[in-house]
């Protein structure tokens, strides 16, 4: 019986210093990677230059299997598969990825263009909207009394861009600086609805997907059919001369302290 219990008890120490170790060696840290001579340095800039491509690809990627193939090519080592299949399966792969981002593209631009409709439905019954034969919707914020521009003229505005949930994707008020641009080299909406403005005037437009950006959408965060708001301020008409900017600049600088104002 005597015997017995000390082999329990040898056993169980012998489990609680394996445990130990285990601890010791999950405690202990790798050394740190030292980029003390030029040849370090060049490997981990191209290493960074991979792992940037790889991370766009947004898939996961087997590490180890990755390591050997690169160790593999640097050594002249016989691979695992050859350049043929390697190719196939990155086809395969981007095709696949075509295929799910061409499935994704369709349902937001049918999702977007039936909440666009609906939007425009129940905006343009608001009091003060007015919808143009166009299907551009607008709202006079401020009117102003000075001249009006042609699509043929520069404009110089301020302006703030949302979606329908309010998200923001631009806006000059932001960067602290109006924006000098030909009229007829913007979206149609712009094009329609700043002619429709005196210099002086603030204007909010509802503007739909086919005076927008279409089924294209821009950028990452207007998707396909997305109708636009725009709060647009139009400051002057042509180039803007040195007085005027100075003065432009001093109406940004307010609109936005007045908006910091109103948000506290």
């Amino acid at each position: 019986m005597h015997m017995k219990k000390t082999m329990i008890a040898a056993v169980c120490l012998a489990i609680l210093a394996a445990c130990s170790q285990q601890a010791e060696v999950k405690k202990a840290k790798p050394a740190e990677l030292q980029l003390n001579n030029d040849k370090a340095k060049l490997s981990y800039a191209i290493g960074m230059d991979i792992g940037t491509s790889l991370k766009s690809l947004n898939t996961d990627i087997d590490r180890a299997a990755l390591v050997a193939a690169i160790n593999g090519r640097l050594d002249g080592g016989k691979l695992k598969m050859n350049d043929e299949d390697a190719g196939k399966i990155k086809q395969a792969f981007f095709k696949k990825r075509a295929e799910e981002q061409a499935t994704k593209q369709k349902a937001s631009a049918e999702k977007n263009k039936a909440d666009g409709a609906a939007f425009l439905a129940k905006n343009g019954k608001k009091e003060g909207v007015t919808t143009t034969e166009s299907g551009l919707q607008y709202e006079v914020m401020t009117q102003g009394d000075g001249a009006k521009p042609l699509a043929t003229d520069k404009v110089t505005v301020n302006y703030r861009g949302t979606l329908l949930d309010g998200t923001e994707f631009d806006s000059s008020y932001k960067r602290g600086k109006p924006i000098t641009f030909p009229l007829n080299g913007v979206i149609k909406g712009w094009t329609e609805g700043v002619q429709l403005m005196g210099v002086g005037s603030k204007f909010k437009f509802a503007i739909p997907s086919e005076l927008a950006y279409g089924e294209r959408g821009a950028g990452g965060k207007i998707g396909p059919n997305s109708t636009l708001i725009f709060e647009v301020e139009l400051l002057s008409i042509g180039e803007p001369k040195p007085a005027d900017a100075a003065k432009t600049a001093d109406s940004t600088k307010a609109t936005t302290t007045d908006k910091a104002a109103t948000a506290k």
